[in-house]
């Protein structure tokens, strides 16, 4: 690690649990809507439904058995 992941983990090592949960959570959060601006771009506009899904299968696609979970889910959402 360089000094500056070093400085880093010591910082995320010196919270408290529920701060660093807290900060996990804001970064997938930032994460998924970072997908979402990417995958709309790509594709268009479609519902808010939609996108979650698309989301989901960039995320968790993966896995196969989620995969699939995704896909039938995609397969009953509307553009």
């Amino acid at each position: 690690m360089n000094s500056i992941e070093l400085e880093y983990q010591s910082r995320m090592d010196a919270l408290p649990g529920k701060e660093r949960i807290a900060r996990s959570l804001a970064l997938l959060a930032w994460s998924r809507q970072m997908i979402a601006r990417q995958i709309t771009a790509e594709r268009g506009a479609m519902s808010d439904e939609r996108l979650r899904w698309e989301v989901a299968l960039r995320l968790y696609g993966g896995d196969p058995t989620v995969r699939r979970m995704i896909e039938s889910e995609l397969a009953d959402v509307s553009r």
